[in-house]
């Protein structure tokens, strides 16, 4: 059984600021076998080539759960009784929904459909991790601290992400910033031990 003071953990940070590396490490302090689940699509060469070298790069134990949307019903659907789960990442998975729903120019065709569309994902993946008796590591990036983009994609894509990573964050018992490869825990989870005296 997973530890219960650990169950559902979130790991946020920028771009090769050490999310996934640390995501492996806590993964491998945890019961034993891990479901991985990749929301990367390979749209080009070079991604292919990246989404190769993670694979290679995880043990050979682990299971690979390609899920590009639906993540939380593909998990329940086949985790089976895999104790760990990793979700890496949330950041691929809002962008594989605003894919699809942009015009010839790039633009959101229905801004307000891509944020319902992408709640409602990650209301699934919620419900999920709170029904599956495993423990989750779930990463995603922090992409609000920057300057405020130029175009009505890149705003809408930042807004929506910084309200999925407040709703994941509020869920999660444990939170940690990622900063140059370095883990700092910014939400702990306290536990309670029943009173059984009264």
């Amino acid at each position: 059984m997973a530890d219960q003071k650990t169950r559902n953990t979130l790991i946020i940070g920028g771009a090769r600021s050490g999310k996934s590396n640390f995501a492996h490490e806590l993964a491998m302090k945890m019961p034993q076998p891990v479901l991985f689940v990749a929301t990367a699509e390979a749209g080009d060469e070079e991604m292919r080539l990246r989404i190769e070298r993670h694979k290679k790069a995880r043990p050979d134990t682990w299971r690979t759960l390609e899920a590009t949307t639906l993540v939380g019903e593909r998990i329940c659907q086949e985790i089976g009784a895999l104790p760990t789960v990793i979700v890496d990442c949330i950041t691929l998975l809002v962008s594989n929904i605003l894919n699809k729903h942009l015009d010839i120019d790039g633009e959101p065709a229905k801004p307000g459909l891509i944020e319902e569309e992408v709640m409602a994902e990650i209301g699934l993946l919620v419900d999920c991790i709170s029904r599956v008796n495993a423990g989750f590591i779930v990463v995603t990036n922090e992409v609000g601290q920057g300057l405020v983009p130029t175009s009505s994609t890149a705003r809408l894509y930042r807004d929506v992400l910084g309200k999925v990573n407040q709703i994941l964050a509020k869920e999660a018992d444990d939170v940690y910033m990622m900063v140059s490869g370095l883990p700092i825990k910014i939400k702990f989870f306290v536990h309670f031990a029943q009173d059984t005296a009264r």
